[in-house]
C-alpha cells in the first residue's frame, strides 16, 4: 500500500470510527458488546476482537501504523459501510445492529468524530 492509499484508508477509518479509545474500551466490557455479532466456536465474536484492535490502532501515532494495521483499516471502513447501508426502521438504540456497529467503533447515535 503506498502513501496515498495509506491516507486515503486513514482519513475514512477515523471518518467512520467516531468513538473514542476509552469510549470503545469502556463498550467492549459490556454484555452488550460480548452478545453482538457473529460468534466463532462459541468464543469471542470477530466485531469485539476487531473492538480491542482497533482501540490499539487508534492510540498508536500514524508512524507507528503497520502494514496488518492499515489492513485491518480497510476491513473496518468496508464493514461499517456495509452494516450501515442495512439499517433497520425505528429506533435503534438497543438493537444488535447498533451493537455491532459499535464493536467496530462506530455508534450511529453520535455525530462527533
Amino acid at each position: 500500500m503506498d502513501g496515498d492509499e495509506q491516507d486515503e484508508t486513514r482519513d475514512a477509518f477515523h471518518e467512520l470510527v467516531n468513538m473514542t479509545p476509552a469510549e470503545l474500551d469502556k463498550w467492549l466490557d459490556t454484555d452488550e458488546s460480548r452478545d453482538a455479532g457473529h460468534h466463532q466456536d462459541g468464543g469471542e465474536s470477530v466485531g469485539h476482537a476487531s473492538g480491542r484492535r482497533i482501540v490499539g490502532i487508534l492510540r498508536k501515532k500514524k508512524g507507528d501504523l503497520t502494514d496488518d494495521d492499515y489492513e485491518h483499516m480497510r476491513k473496518v471502513v468496508g464493514y461499517v459501510r456495509r452494516h450501515l447501508a442495512q439499517r433497520p426502521s425505528g429506533d435503534v438504540r438497543d438493537t444488535r445492529w447498533r451493537h455491532s456497529l459499535m464493536n467496530w467503533g462506530h455508534d450511529p447515535l453520535e455525530r462527533h468524530g
